[in-house]
């Protein structure tokens, strides 16, 4: 939960590098968040039959663009990619498989030019 609260804080931070546990920790969050809210929103009614989504997963859905956008791009800093390279996600199959492997991959050793390596730096949270 700390690490979903700590993206949360750095709202629109897209400096920086983000850990892979951060990164992954955020998107478990998001994941269950989602399927609680549109469970909710089946229960009182606020499905839309039209496009399948509900108000309160939508609004969610909404809230968190900007901390899931930028958590990317700090992420993908870790592993020694631009931020740019998140748009590779809209060549058809290939580019979701690339950015998956590149979301999985390991930090990149030591200081790179977005900052210095999380993991050298201790964490409180851990």
């Amino acid at each position: 939960m700390n690490y979903y609260l700590d993206v949360l804080k750095k709202y629109a931070v897209f400096n920086g590098r983000a850990r892979r546990k951060e990164y992954w920790m955020f998107v478990l969050f998001n994941i269950i968040a989602s399927m609680v809210l549109s469970f909710v929103d089946g229960l009182i009614g606020t499905v839309d039959p039209v496009t399948g989504f509900g108000a309160l997963s939508g609004l969610y859905s909404l809230a968190v663009l900007i901390p899931s956008i930028a958590v990317s791009v700090r992420r993908l800093h870790d592993v020694g990619k631009n931020g740019a390279m998140l748009f590779i996600v809209f060549i058809p199959i290939v580019g979701g498989i690339w950015l998956l492997v590149l979301m999985v991959g390991d930090s990149m050793p030591g200081d790179n030019e977005f900052g210095a390596n999380p993991k050298d730096v201790p964490n409180p949270m851990q």
